[in-house]
């Protein structure tokens, strides 16, 4: 019997992360789940082994340098290898910069970038010493277009989000051929975190005349995604960026 596909999820209790980890679970992987919100990484958890997949979780904060590396030591001792990675975790920062302190900029380019970093040097010896595997990156559509008009993503969010792309152009040259590495910059996605009237009239507004395809994105447009990337054969595609957002032309 061949030996089940693993994958660290980043950011995997909720949101964008659980539902690209179930949809990952469906393909036949097992995952290992990494997040500060552990109540919910549980309840994951608890619905990604409803699937017949087994599942990790690892309370930690994921700009930890050491930890992502212990994490990964972790998850090659118990599954035996690590096949994907999805850096998902992120965090916005709505200020901007006649607003932003610094501890705050180096906190946003800490979750949403570095963190990137801390799993992808964590993960890609072993990935090379099997032989392979694959990552991807949760960038953001704000990394191309500035982010300019939406609460969540000023400056410093879409800086570091522009950083993921140029990571992963980079290191699929460094990393290639034994490592496809890709990046994902979703549009306005609808989560099932409570909703507040401003996403939601933004949303609508978008929806009806921003969003070629008539509707604010889903987590499974996302985790869809996420599951060719990480699946695909043959794969002839690393260093690239997808943008998941329906043609959003008015950001």
């Amino acid at each position: 019997m061949s030996q089940a596909r693993t994958a660290i999820v980043t950011g995997g209790a909720r949101g964008i992360g659980r539902g690209c980890a179930l949809a990952l679970a469906r393909q036949g992987f097992d995952i290992a789940l990494v997040d500060l919100l552990a109540e919910d990484m549980q309840r994951t958890r608890g619905e990604i082994e409803a699937l017949g997949r087994r599942a990790l979780c690892f309370e930690a904060d994921t700009s930890d340098f050491a930890r992502a590396a212990a994490i990964a030591g972790e998850v090659q001792a118990a599954f035996g290898r690590i096949d994907f990675l999805l850096n998902n975790a992120g965090r916005s920062q709505p200020k901007g910069i006649l607003e932003i302190a610094e501890e705050e900029f180096d906190r946003t380019i800490a979750i949403n970038l570095k963190s990137c970093f801390n799993y992808i040097h964590a993960v890609a010896p072993v990935m090379m010493a099997q032989g392979g595997g694959r990552i991807a990156s949760i960038s953001s559509l704000n990394a191309l277009s500035g982010g300019v008009t939406a609460a969540v993503s000023r400056f410093a969010y879409a800086t570091a989000k522009a950083g993921i792309l140029g990571m992963t152009r980079a290191l699929a040259k460094e990393l290639g051929p034994n490592i496809i590495i890709n990046a994902i910059c979703p549009g306005l996605i609808e989560t099932e975190l409570p909703k507040n009237h401003v996403i939601t009239e933004r949303g609508a507004q978008l929806a009806r005349e921003g969003i070629a395809l008539g509707r604010v994105g889903k987590v499974d447009d996302v985790a869809q995604m996420v599951v060719f990337l990480a699946t695909s054969e043959p794969c002839f595609i690393t260093g690239q960026h997808f943008v998941v957002d329906g043609f959003q032309y008015h950001v």
